[in-house]
C-alpha cells in the first residue's frame, strides 16, 4: 500500500510537473503569438494606413513636381531683340546719350512688351511699352544721362551698373496697351532679357557704333511717320482747297431746285 501511495503520489507529481509547464508554456506562447499577431496586425494597419496616407498625399506630388519643373524650364521667347543682351551708348560725360534696340514679335499672337530699368532717374525709354502684332517690329530708343567720372578716367568699353529688363505678355488682338496689364497678369509675364550697358568711344568709328547710328536714324524715321496724319479718305480736295462734299452738293442742288420752282410758281 505504501508503495502504491508513493507511486500515485509520484505519478501525480510527474503529471503535475508535465501538465503545468505544458499548459503554462502553451498559454504563454499562445498569448505571445496572439499579442504578436495583434501587434503585427496593428503594425500592418499602421503601415497600411501609412501607405494609404502616403499614397493620398502623393496624389498632388506630380502636380507639384510638374509645376517646379515648369518653373525651372527656360521660357519660350516671344520677342527677338537686336542687340540681344547689351545696349551700346556713345560715351559723352555730362550729356544725355541715346541707344536703340529693335524688338520684333516672333509669335503668331499679339504680344505686349515693357521696359524696366534700375536707373529710372537717369534713364527712360521711348516707347516704354506697347503691343506688337505677329511679325511686327519696332525700334525703341533708350535715353541715358552719362555722369562724369570722379577721376576723369574714360569709361569706354566698360560696363555700367545700370540694367534694363525687357518683359513680354501674350494678349488678345483687341486689347489696348496700358502698363497695368503687367501688374494684373503678373503670373503670365515673362522676362525676355536683361540688358547691360556698354559705352563706346564716340570719336572712334567701330561696327557697333555704325550700327547704333543706323538704328537711331531708323527710329527717328519711325517716330516721324507715326506723327504724320493718316491719309484722308473723306472729301476730295480739288484746286486750291475747294472741298467737294457729296452731301453738301446734294443739299445745294435741292435748295436751287426749290428756288427755281418758287420763281416759276410766282
Amino acid at each position: 500500500m505504501a508503495l502504491a501511495n508513493e507511486k500515485s503520489v509520484s505519478d501525480g507529481k510527474i503529471w503535475g510537473l508535465c501538465k503545468l509547464p505544458f499548459w503554462h508554456s502553451t498559454s504563454s506562447s499562445v498569448a505571445a503569438s496572439s499579442s504578436s499577431i495583434a501587434s503585427s496586425s496593428s503594425s500592418f494597419r499602421q503601415h497600411h494606413n501609412g501607405i494609404s496616407v502616403d499614397h493620398h498625399s502623393n496624389i498632388h506630388a506630380p502636380l507639384k513636381v510638374s509645376s517646379v519643373a515648369k518653373s525651372l524650364l527656360p521660357t519660350r521667347r516671344k520677342l527677338s531683340l537686336d542687340p540681344q543682351n547689351k545696349l551700346y551708348f556713345p560715351y559723352e560725360p555730362g550729356k544725355q546719350v541715346k541707344s536703340a534696340i529693335r524688338i520684333k514679335n516672333i509669335t503668331k499672337n499679339h504680344v505686349a512688351f515693357k521696359f524696366q530699368t534700375t536707373g529710372p532717374k537717369s534713364c527712360y525709354m521711348r516707347p516704354p511699352g506697347g503691343i506688337l502684332a505677329p511679325d511686327e517690329s519696332i525700334i525703341a530708343t533708350v535715353f541715358k544721362f552719362v555722369e562724369p567720372p570722379d577721376n576723369n578716367e574714360k569709361q569706354v568699353g566698360k560696363k555700367s551698373r545700370v540694367k534694363f529688363k525687357v518683359m513680354s505678355l501674350k494678349v488678345k488682338d483687341d486689347v489696348d496697351y496700358v502698363p497695368e496689364l503687367f501688374d494684373e497678369r503678373r503670373d503670365e509675364v515673362a522676362v525676355e532679357q536683361v540688358l547691360g550697358v556698354v559705352f563706346l568711344d564716340a570719336e572712334r568709328p567701330c561696327p557697333a557704333l555704325e550700327k547704333l547710328n543706323r538704328q537711331l536714324a531708323e527710329a527717328e524715321a519711325e517716330v516721324e511717320a507715326r506723327k504724320r496724319p493718316p491719309e484722308d479718305t473723306g472729301p476730295k480736295i480739288v484746286g486750291e482747297g475747294l472741298v467737294i462734299d457729296e452731301w453738301k452738293e446734294r443739299r445745294e442742288r435741292y435748295l436751287a431746285r426749290q428756288q427755281v420752282e418758287g420763281v416759276d410758281s410766282v
